[in-house]
């Protein structure tokens, strides 16, 4: 677990980056005393445990999805603290009646209306994909060739849920495996050499990176017909 200070709104908050999960964890009560505007740790603390109640009460998933890390107090202990990932954060923020929330919740509205554009017309995905690729200066070429390999990808996972291979650590463990035969690296170590974290390893890979990603990842034509 690697910890540091990130900074929202001229606030220091907490985070705590779990290297295994690849996920950033984030202190609750250090979000909740920007967006409540409590004056110190102990209220926004006391905030926060109402807050628990009335979540709990109402049958809310959030609390239960809150993990407890070992942070670094004010008085400069190491003490467990309530942490959660950017997800539920965002989630939690939609039960706090703040001004300062509002922006936040009206983006949260505005995604969840694209994200029901595009299960209804996928285009409109793929369309918002290549504009932010190229946003980045990713070449025409590049682009196609990162496109061609998610279609890859999604053939060959939609292989393994057909053949009973359960998604998560079972898709991981295949992934880590034919990553590995071309790039003599497993997912977490060629991320690692590219100095990234929670970011896609595909979004930051060379136009060879990407074609060799693909080759290995179609299933074999004996097993497709099987």
């Amino acid at each position: 677990m690697k910890s540091d200070i990130t900074i929202f709104e001229e606030a220091k908050i907490r985070r705590v980056y779990d290297e295994k999960a690849e996920i950033w964890f984030f202190s609750v009560v250090d979000i909740l005393k920007v967006l409540t505007d409590q004056p110190d740790f102990q209220t926004a603390r006391k905030y926060w445990n109402k807050l628990k109640e009335r979540l709990k009460k109402e049958g809310s998933e959030v609390v239960t999805n809150c993990h407890q890390l070992k942070l670094t107090a004010e008085d400069g202990k190491r003490r467990l603290t309530d942490v959660a990932d950017a997800e539920t954060l965002l989630r939690l923020v939609q039960s706090v009646p703040s001004q300062k929330a509002e922006p936040i919740k009206l983006w949260l509205a505005k995604v969840g209306y694209e994200r029901m554009r595009e299960m209804a017309d996928p285009e409109i995905a793929l369309n918002r994909s290549r504009e932010l690729w190229q946003k980045h200066g990713r070449s025409e070429k590049w682009i196609e060739q990162r496109m061609l390999g998610q279609e890859t990808r999604n053939q060959l996972t939609d292989y393994w849920k057909n053949h009973d291979i359960k998604e998560g650590q079972e898709f991981a463990i295949l992934t880590n495996i034919i990553h590995q035969e071309w790039s003599d690296l497993s997912v977490k170590q060629h991320k690692a050499l590219k100095k990234l974290k929670s970011q896609n390893l595909r979004d930051h890979m060379t136009d060879a990176e990407l074609i060799f990603t693909a080759l290995p990842s179609s299933p074999p034509a004996r097993l497709r017909k099987a």
